[in-house]
């Protein structure tokens, strides 16, 4: 057995890798974890993760941990003016939209669209449809448990 194998498989394309994760802002609040439930396995590439999420893992083995600063430009974008909308307050027919309320709206290829309220009166109810956690900066911090080569199907 060579010495490259006792070590395992380094996180690279192809290689499905199974780890803890947690997720904080800029303050320390925490986003999203695993660590309280299963952990998470994706394959490299296959768009579980955004790029700048996987970037950091690459080169990463069995039994490593790192914690990492992902940019906005990087995670989830950067907060876009233009995402926010200004909808009639009657499209809203029974829902009554509250600020700080998540509502799904029918994106134009009738998929499901989050969005956040802004603010609302009478007329017209605010909609921001930037991902929650645009324009943050956030730290993404990992444990690698497995790498092994993906199986395709």
């Amino acid at each position: 057995m060579s010495d490259q194998h006792a070590q395992g498989h380094r996180i690279d394309e192809g290689m499905e890798v199974t780890l803890h994760f947690t997720l904080k802002l800029e303050d320390g609040t925490e986003v999203d974890s695993t660590r309280d439930k299963a952990p998470a396995t994706f394959q490299v590439g296959d768009g579980n993760l955004p790029p700048g999420f996987e970037q950091p893992l690459k080169g990463m083995r069995t039994g490593e941990s790192g914690s990492f600063e992902i940019s906005p430009e990087h995670g989830f974008g950067q907060h876009n003016p233009q995402n926010i909308q200004v909808l009639k307050r009657e499209e809203f027919d029974s829902d009554t939209p509250e600020v700080g309320m998540v509502m799904s709206f029918a994106d134009a290829a009738g998929g499901e669209l989050p969005g956040v309220i802004k603010s609302v009166d009478d007329e017209q109810v605010e909609v921001d449809f930037n991902h929650p956690l645009a324009g943050r900066t956030l730290t993404f911090e990992v444990e690698v448990l497995d790498v092994k080569p993906a199986t395709t199907h």
